[in-house]
């Protein structure tokens, strides 16, 4: 029989009192609500900029944690239609409120106005930028 070892469980109140100061600190831990999930998305855009690519940042599990709140609440509620790239970008874009020069992270305004006017197509690696982004899979560009 092999045995594997395992972390003893913490006791839920050693767990209370991690949780609250790390709710305090974050400001949402729930995404049930629009105001939730706008606060969540500017929480994740700012640990976006803190973390980047880098996976062993210390915060890269609170960004991981929180983006799967965010996922799990545009599942049900943000219906993403079945579209040309460019008319899920617009779409995407105005649901968040974003203009082109918001978009700078993935791509230059020029190429997102170019894609947008239907002069250019997404490229793959633009499209796995644009999923990150918005949280959506990268097909929907492609």
């Amino acid at each position: 029989m092999m045995r594997f070892l395992v972390k003893p469980v913490p006791e839920p109140q050693a767990i209370l009192r991690a949780w609250l100061p790390f709710k305090r600190a974050i400001g949402v831990t729930a995404v049930r609500t629009e105001s939730d999930y706008q606060h969540a998305l500017a929480t994740l855009e700012a640990l976006l900029t803190a973390v980047g690519d880098d996976e062993a940042h210390p915060l890269a599990d609170v960004l991981d944690y929180l983006a799967d709140r965010v996922k799990s609440y545009e599942d049900s509620h943000c219906v993403i239609p079945e579209a040309e790239p460019r008319v899920v970008l617009q779409f995407l874009m105005d649901q968040h409120g974003l203009k082109q020069a918001d978009l700078a992270d993935c791509a230059p305004q020029g190429r997102i106005s170019e894609i947008l006017g239907g002069q250019r197509t997404v490229s793959k690696a633009l499209a796995k930028r644009l999923a990150a982004r918005f949280h959506v899979p990268m097909e929907v560009f492609l």
